[in-house]
């Protein structure tokens, strides 16, 4: 069994922004897991260390030198690769190249079937690991990908990385491999944190590495994650069931931010809970990285939690300083607030027409009047009272004012919920803060959606202005681009309609674009109609296929005319059980249907001679009436397993038909009779769905 021992690589820096960091992390195992094995050299695990000041990749067992390989390959008979001179043929040479072997060098011998063929022979010795490893480590360095950040040069040197490189630790084993990078030698030492262990640390092998580091005052990345969370842990018990606020993108990052992390706890003025506690927690979070707490009541409070990376016995100095740090920035949100309170909602309002909504769409106070608008059309169509309409309407009066706001023009993320403040402020009831606060609801997969019926209709007004305006300007979503989200705002949009408004969309576009005409945009409104729809259907139907609904049992329902989300939605998942209750009833059924819709003929009409029936088309034509009763009661309740198996009655009279009846019957009042009664077994369908193109 061939040697092996373990492998260190680590390049060390000057401290890393936490985004290119992680990536880098992502790159670096997989750049020294492609080298070694495309080099040939044997190894076991690979695991990644990072921390602020460094990328490390340890790896177990690597091989001390590769294999000895000595390869044969058998290639064309030798009356194909030589001609009469005995010169090679282009297929010998085409082998030979292949190989990696030269024309001359192929030898012909018998192989077991007694024919003679050429051979390729070649020999690859072993090669000592450490010039492997110190061309792979350069290799690997150069290759990590720095995607939205531009690599650095320093010095004299033109290599480049997301930071300047200040060290190299190389190990195979307990020697070193020797690297070189933009001036920097590898050697057999690490380096510290830059408080709590300074200078230069001797890594004897790679096992003692992570213990060298947290010797020296650093701590791997699962170590630092886990000493917050227990951190954080301990600050929630100490205040009886108190949340600490820790959004995963934030913690993610605090933990790249240190080395050796220490979890305090400051606090902040008792005038500051005063402000909005979005923009108090916000202005936190992004700009300090600081934790909100909140009680257990869920109000928040007047202390946040710190991660610092100094020295735990400075921490009554640390906090402070992040007291003071704190207490500027909340003066801040707390002056913008303040100042917005002063300025009448319609003043704020009125400046939305100096905003640019797009440049072809006009102004974003148009927006909010076609919103309002819109507003009341959606009402009327989810059949919303007077009330719940008259505070829909109001808040889409008003749902853009505050992107005018300091508050919000300072955090940009805190639109439409500082629009609720200023409202409640202005003396607005709560429904109408409340549908101004969710009105940008859902902003994204899993995002709740508006608390009340009438944020629920100005975020679909909102959303589907947006769809409708860019198709009436010819500007569609593309497979690569969407940049006003056009795909988010129709799967809101179906969400909305599907669990609170309960209507369908096809009857809200034409007013969504109505309004655009309205303002003197020109378009095909009939054709940019069908385009919106459509567009939004197709959103549907690939919620639909992400819920494991079968993807025929989508199409065959897309077919028909049932369109209002939650419909669609419950028709789809009524035929899909259905078909998996009773597979052998759905396939025979979408066969019959499928024969039958070839056969009919739609210019025949439906009226049926019932005195040249027979039994069997007289069974159908009672059948036919029977399930067309039952399926337009059950879809008038909205109760879709009623009216599946309304159209799974139909299977077995459709089936005796073509068993016992010629269609196309040489007597002509015969057949056209009997096409009619297909047209009518084919029109109970028509509206639900396409039962043809189920798969048996």
């Amino acid at each position: 069994m061939a040697q092996s021992r373990d492998f260190l690589f680590e390049i060390g820096c000057e401290e890393m922004p936490s985004a290119p960091l992680v990536n880098a992390v992502r790159q670096l195992g997989t750049l020294v897991e492609r080298g070694l094995t495309e080099a040939g050299l044997a190894h076991g695990d690979i695991r990644v260390v990072s921390t602020p000041r460094r990328l490390a990749a340890l790896v177990s067992d690597v091989a001390i030198a590769t294999e000895e390989v000595h390869e044969v390959k058998r290639g064309p008979a030798a009356s194909i690769a030589f001609d009469a001179e005995g010169a090679p043929t282009k297929a010998a040479q085409g082998f030979a190249r292949k190989c990696g072997v030269d024309p001359a060098g192929l030898v012909r011998r018998e192989d077991s079937d007694g024919r003679e063929y050429v051979f390729a022979e070649r020999s690859i010795p072993s090669a000592p690991a450490a010039p492997i490893l110190s061309a792979l480590c350069t290799k690997v360095i150069s290759s990590i990908e720095w995607p939205n950040y531009r690599s650095q040069r320093w010095g004299s040197t033109h290599e480049t990385f997301v930071r300047p490189v200040r060290w190299l630790c190389v190990l195979l084993g307990d020697e070193v491999v020797p690297v070189s990078f933009a001036g920097v030698e590898s050697g057999n030492t690490t380096r510290g944190h830059r408080v709590l262990g300074p200078g230069e640390h001797v890594v004897p092998e790679p096992s003692a590495y992570e213990s060298v580091l947290e010797s020296a005052g650093v701590l791997t990345e699962d170590r630092r994650r886990a000493v917050i969370a227990e951190g954080i842990a301990r600050v929630e018990a100490e205040r009886g069931g108190a949340r600490v606020d820790t959004p995963a993108k934030v913690l993610d990052e605090v933990v790249n931010l240190c080395e050796w992390p220490t979890v305090l706890v400051g606090s902040f003025d008792e005038e500051f809970l005063q402000v909005p506690h979005e923009i108090i927690c916000e202005s936190m979070l992004t700009n300090q990285r600081y934790f909100p707490i909140y009680d257990a009541s869920g109000n928040l409070t007047r202390e946040f939690v710190v991660v610092s990376n100094g020295r735990p016995e400075c921490a009554p100095a640390i906090i402070e300083g992040n007291e003071c740090v704190v207490r500027a920035r909340l003066y801040d949100a707390k002056f913008f607030y303040d100042e917005d309170l002063k300025v009448d909602l319609e003043d704020f309002r009125s400046r939305l027409a100096n905003v640019a909504f797009q440049e072809k769409l006009g102004s974003v106070l148009q927006k909010s009047e076609r919103i309002e608008d819109l507003s009341l059309a959606i009402a009327h169509a989810a059949r919303i009272g007077a009330h719940a309409a008259s505070d829909a309407q109001r808040a889409a009066h008003f749902a853009k004012a505050d992107l005018v706001s300091q508050a919000v023009v300072e955090f940009t993320s805190q639109q439409g919920v500082m629009g609720g403040y200023y409202a409640l402020a202005a003396g607005e009831n709560a429904e109408v803060a409340a549908a101004i606060r969710d009105h940008y609801r859902p902003r994204f997969a899993g995002d709740e959606l508006p608390e009340g019926v009438a944020g629920c209709i100005v975020a679909v007004a909102d959303k589907l202005d947006t769809v409708a305006g860019m198709f009436a300007i010819g500007e569609p979503p593309t497979g690569s681009k969407d940049p006003f989200a056009l795909r988010r705002s129709a799967i809101g949009i179906l969400n909305i309609l599907r669990a609170r408004l309960g209507c369908g969309y096809e009857e809200l576009v034409p007013a969504a674009l109505s309004a655009y005409a309205e303002q003197g945009i020109e378009f095909d409104a009939g054709e940019v109609t069908a385009a919106v729809c459509a567009f939004i259907k197709g959103r549907m139907e690939q919620m639909a296929r992400d819920e494991g609904i079968a993807p025929d049992t989508v199409a065959a329902v897309s077919a028909g005319t049932v369109c209002a989300p939650a419909d669609f939605f419950a028709l789809a998942r009524a035929l899909d059980q259905a078909r998996a209750d009773d597979p052998e009833t759905f396939g025979n059924l979408a066969t019959a249907y499928a024969r039958a819709s070839h056969l009919a003929d739609a210019s025949l009409g439906t009226e049926v001679d019932e005195a040249l029936l027979g039994d069997a088309e007289r069974d159908l034509l009672s059948a036919t009436e029977a399930a067309r009763e039952l399926v337009a009661d059950a879809r008038g309740r909205r109760d879709f397993d009623a009216l599946i198996a309304g159209l799974a009655a139909l299977r077995e009279p459709i089936d005796r038909f073509f068993d016992d009846v010629l269609v196309m019957d040489e007597d002509e009042a015969l057949r056209a009779n009997r096409l009619r009664l297909l047209n009518r077994f084919e029109a109970v369908f028509a509206d639900i769905a396409n039962i043809g193109l189920l798969k048996g």
